[in-house]
């Protein structure tokens, strides 16, 4: 059907970048809305960034200034550039996207998320 696959993720210091990628595959018909989400051990699940396939984006108020979500729509990708990471930026963080996906007699929608990559900031 649809999967998402998360990429990226590891252990970097204070101040440090990562790149996060994310690609879907499958039998999709259409993907609109890309997400990164993120979650801290013993914290509720939150949206970080959000973007659509016309290029419109938004972010969370604790990563404004400091991420950047980025799509290659025709590989169905989408990435997450972390800048000046902080140790409170450690988290795992999850891709999701609603996807029109191809079935026997038309198509479906869908609610995908990744497994998640986890990512640590620490010295």
């Amino acid at each position: 059907q649809v999967q998402l696959v998360e990429s990226g993720g590891g252990l970097v210091q204070p101040g440090g970048s990562l790149r996060l990628s994310c690609v879907a595959s499958g039998s999709i018909f259409n993907i609109n809305v890309m997400n990164w989400y993120r979650q801290a051990p013993g914290k509720e699940r939150e949206l970080v960034a959000h973007s659509t396939s016309g290029g419109y984006k938004s972010y969370g108020e604790s990563v404004k200034g400091r991420f950047t979500i980025s799509r290659d729509n025709a590989k169905n990708m989408v990435y997450l550039q972390m800048n000046s990471l902080k140790p409170e930026d450690t988290a795992v963080y999850y891709c999701n996207a609603p996807v029109q996906y191809w079935s026997g007699s038309g198509y479906d929608v869908g609610n995908f998320w990744g497994q998640g990559t986890r990512v640590t900031v620490s010295s």
